[in-house]
């Protein structure tokens, strides 16, 4: 387990950015931490340090926005996915299957479903305006 604490959200994204190196294909990535927390800052991160070329945001009404570059990034919002249903209907396992890069925000709706997964567990805490504790724990972590 590591912890880590950023100072801006600039600072967050460079976390982001740097975990992005030791991934492996398929790796899943389930954040936990509530609204304006920095899941989607550290998102930015992870796809600028895995080559992708797509802007990022926030795929709440999306479900899933897919980010194209060398290493592809698939990034879900599960907050309004609670069963396998609806992970495999929205293309969560195909994303897994054939190798991309997942990140997982409001992973605790399918906690049970996704620790079958094994995945790298990210919680983001906001402890005040900027400053955010980042919990990393899972495979390698």
């Amino acid at each position: 387990m590591e912890e880590h604490i950023t100072h801006s959200r600039a600072e967050t994204v460079a976390l982001g950015r740097t975990l992005a190196g030791r991934l492996t294909p398929g790796s899943l990535i389930a954040f936990t931490g509530g609204l304006g927390a920095g899941k989607t800052a550290f998102c930015q991160g992870l796809a600028e340090g895995l080559g992708c070329t797509d802007p990022v945001s926030s795929p709440t009404f999306a479900i899933v926005n897919y980010y194209r570059g060398p290493r592809p990034l698939a990034h879900f919002d599960l907050y309004r996915i609670h069963t396998e249903a609806d992970l495999s209907s929205a293309g969560f396992y195909d994303y897994l299957d054939s190798g991309v890069i997942v990140a997982a925000e409001w992973s605790e709706n399918c906690a049970d479903l996704l620790a079958l997964e094994h995945p790298i567990r990210i919680d983001i805490a906001r402890l005040d305006e900027t400053t955010r504790k980042i919990t990393i724990d899972g495979p390698g972590f």
